[in-house]
């Protein structure tokens, strides 16, 4: 199984790669990411892909320690790389 690390790399290589693979990315990308990399993200996790440039800084704070058991799961099958 690949890790969260793994996967991510993937997402950002082939949205540099690919510009109809980042715009459907940023358009919807739950179907873009579950497409490529052949997992299914629970309808209950979010997942929201910003595109930086050069005046927009983006901070990813990680999660609040007190995590659902549902999202323990997802951690656990690989499926969120934040926890």
């Amino acid at each position: 199984m690949r890790s969260g690390e793994e996967m991510l790399k993937q997402i950002v290589e082939k949205s540099a790669l690919d510009g109809d693979f980042r715009q459907r990315l940023l358009s919807d990308p739950k179907s873009a990411i579950s497409e490529e990399l052949g997992v299914t993200i629970p309808d209950s996790m979010k997942v929201v892909v910003h595109e930086s440039d050069m005046q927009t800084v983006h901070l990813a704070l990680p999660p609040d320690a007190n995590i659902t058991e549902e999202q323990l799961e997802a951690v656990s099958a690989g499926l969120c790389c934040c926890w």
